[in-house]
């Protein structure tokens, strides 16, 4: 643990980060802009950012321990899936 507030290092927050707006990107249609808050612990225990797309559009994101999506929660108004992207996720 580091002296700042956050509960993770700087090089994990970086990657989270990466890998957040990378899975969003691929995955989703239309995302032209992404804004991300600092990470938390979820109750769950998992590592979470929440944030926006496309100046509003709400997410959560939940990382398992190795920085990979365990999954997105999304708000109304959120871009829709890419159709290749709804069985399986797309590559991020």
């Amino acid at each position: 643990m580091n002296d700042s507030n956050s509960e993770y290092d700087e090089e994990t927050v970086s990657q989270a980060k990466d890998t957040a707006e990378s899975y969003i990107k691929n995955n989703f249609e239309g995302i032209e802009s992404i804004e991300m808050g600092e990470p938390y612990e979820a109750p769950m225990g998992s590592m979470t950012i929440d944030g926006t797309v496309n100046d509003g559009a709400g997410f959560s994101i939940k990382f398992h321990k190795d920085t990979s999506v365990a999954g997105i929660g999304t708000k109304e108004g959120f871009p829709e899936l890419k159709d290749e992207c709804e069985d399986t996720s797309c590559d991020y």
